[in-house]
């Protein structure tokens, strides 16, 4: 099983407190935040990572190098940002398993992920996102969903509770992209949103901790809620 992170993010909002490293490397319980994802994915089996980097790229690589507990890892090197969107297309070049884990590096989902590709296979879907229940989705955006497939989205703002996207997908292979997309793009704003009703991703329920250091006060929170992960 093959799985890409999202590790090129810049991480502005957390940059008085990571001090010249890359958000995914944000310490978190005495070890790096990326060591916390590729533990789980080690956990469940997964055996490769591609991690898409950029900024501060070096950190990372000369962090884990080309293994982690036996787990290939593999690079994605952006030499400009592409976006959410552009980063996932670039690693999936480098993938070779029909249906693709993909993580955003900031956020960490209590799940199994192992199960969530054998969701994706029994559903036939060319895309799975992860959706988690919250009680005010005004910070993330809201999912609408029927009959296990995510049929909307709904803007950032409103507060209420509902489901979010948890920030995790698994992607086909051979996913149609539109040919009209930039090299740069954002995958849940120049794809998801417009391409939904084509796409119909599976909806995968999570019912686990759920956390997004990317604000100062949730990468605190981090510090005693990952502890044991």
């Amino acid at each position: 099983m093959e799985a890409i992170i999202l590790a090129g993010g810049l991480g502005t909002r957390l940059a008085a407190k990571l001090s010249g490293i890359p958000k995914p490397m944000a310490p978190v319980a005495g070890r790096p935040f990326l060591d916390i994802l590729l533990t789980q994915l080690k956990r469940n089996g997964y055996t490769r990572v591609v991690l898409s980097v950029g900024h501060l790229y070096q950190v990372i690589q000369d962090y884990f190098g080309e293994s982690f507990h036996g787990m290939q890892i593999d690079y994605s090197i952006e030499s400009a940002p592409l976006g959410t969107g552009g980063a996932i297309r670039k690693g999936l070049c480098q993938t070779t398993e029909d249906a693709v884990l993909v993580l955003n590096g900031d956020t960490f989902l209590q799940t199994d992920y192992k199960a969530m590709l054998q969701f994706h296979t029994a559903e036939a879907a060319a895309l799975t996102i992860a959706i988690t229940r919250q009680t005010d989705v005004a910070r993330y955006g809201g999912v609408l969903v029927e009959e296990r497939r995510v049929v909307g989205f709904q803007e950032k703002g409103p507060s209420g509770p509902g489901w979010i996207n948890a920030g995790a997908y698994v992607i086909q292979e051979d996913l149609e992209w539109p040919q009209t997309l930039p090299e740069k793009f954002s995958f849940e704003v120049d794809f998801l949103v417009p391409e939904i009703a084509r796409v119909t991703p599976a909806a995968y329920e999570v019912k686990g901790f759920f956390l997004d250091i990317g604000v100062p006060e949730d990468l605190d929170r981090a510090q005693t809620e990952l502890a044991g992960f």
